[in-house]
């Protein structure tokens, strides 16, 4: 049996089930039913999910097993809980990433004893 269809095929939008069919006893339900959340994520999303429950959510295993980096990782996971409805926590708006560059100028004059490992913590944390 075919996976159900979320969104129309012709002009992408979503799609309502509006008949529901037992073929052992032959009874027909017509109607407007909703579908699953599973239902509405994309093939790719659904391997992803199974790939994240097989690897107990760890994206250091993922990484190893989709050879896949871990930003993209967590912006594909960042993508499927969106798909399922829910919000994505506080993480996504922590600050910017620090360049490579800057990081390795605070590694530096922390070595160099120009600034002290608080004010280096501080600065790497993007304050």
């Amino acid at each position: 049996m075919k996976n159900s269809l979320s969104r129309c095929p012709v002009c992408d939008q979503p799609l309502t089930i509006t008949r529901l069919h037992c073929r052992n006893c032959d009874t027909t339900i017509d109607g407007h039913f909703a579908l699953r959340t599973f239902d509405q994520l994309t093939q790719e999303q659904l391997a992803f999910m199974e790939t994240f429950v097989r690897c107990e959510g760890k994206l250091n295993r993922m990484e190893k097993e989709m050879g896949l980096s871990y930003p993209t990782l967590r912006s594909r996971l960042t993508d499927l809980i969106r798909a399922m409805g829910y919000e994505v926590g506080q993480e996504e708006a922590a600050a910017p990433v620090m360049a490579d560059d800057e990081r390795r100028k605070v590694l530096d004059d922390i070595a160099a004893g120009k600034i002290s490992s608080e004010q280096a913590l501080k600065l790497l944390q993007g304050g």
